[in-house]
């Protein structure tokens, strides 16, 4: 096994963590925070915007079984690119479109991978998703770990996470564990 760990942002860390926990070679992935000054930050601080920390999942998986290129491609699925500081009601700088890569190589392929996807005219607008070092990673409090899992009836996985699943296991079945 080659175990590596990656950390991704794209608007709500349990539409992220709730995909990443289905995929083949996936080991784990937890919520949390990253990028930001504050050490040990608090949802409550991470969500006002002030700590400039964004809502991340660290994806620890075997390279053996999935590598960073398709995961990187699924990120790009998972949200939108394009929306700085967005994602669909999600506002704030804690919502941004970032990947914290842990080392040089994961470095290279994120930004191989956007410079293809902008030549390749993918999306109508320029992609905003920031490639940055992992300075440091904040678990999130333990009520936010498997919140889909352990919420799939609360209004917001229902109404927003629910339909973004579908479409991840419907476009990525062949990548999902049985």
């Amino acid at each position: 096994m080659a175990i590596e760990s990656i950390t991704v942002g794209g608007g709500c860390f349990w539409c992220i963590e709730a995909a990443y926990q289905d995929l083949k070679g996936v080991i784990s992935a937890i919520s949390g925070y990253a990028g930001g000054k504050t050490e040990n930050p608090g949802y409550r601080e991470v969500c006002t915007g002030s700590t400039g920390h964004a809502e991340v999942v660290q994806i620890t998986f075997d390279n053996d079984v999935v590598d960073v290129r398709t995961l990187l491609a699924i990120f790009f699925t998972l949200h939108d690119p394009t929306t700085l500081n967005r994602q669909g009601a999600d506002v704030g700088s804690q919502y941004r479109s970032v990947i914290f890569y842990h080392n040089e190589a994961q470095r290279n392929i994120a930004e191989d991978l956007i410079a293809q996807m902008e030549q390749e005219n993918i999306w109508p607008d320029p992609l905003v998703t920031e490639v940055l070092p992992l300075p440091a990673f904040y678990p999130a409090e333990d009520y936010h770990q498997n919140y889909y899992r352990q919420n799939p009836g609360q209004g917001y996985c229902q109404a927003v996470i629910s339909p973004k699943l579908k479409k991840f296991r419907d476009r990525h079945r062949a990548l999902l564990k049985s």
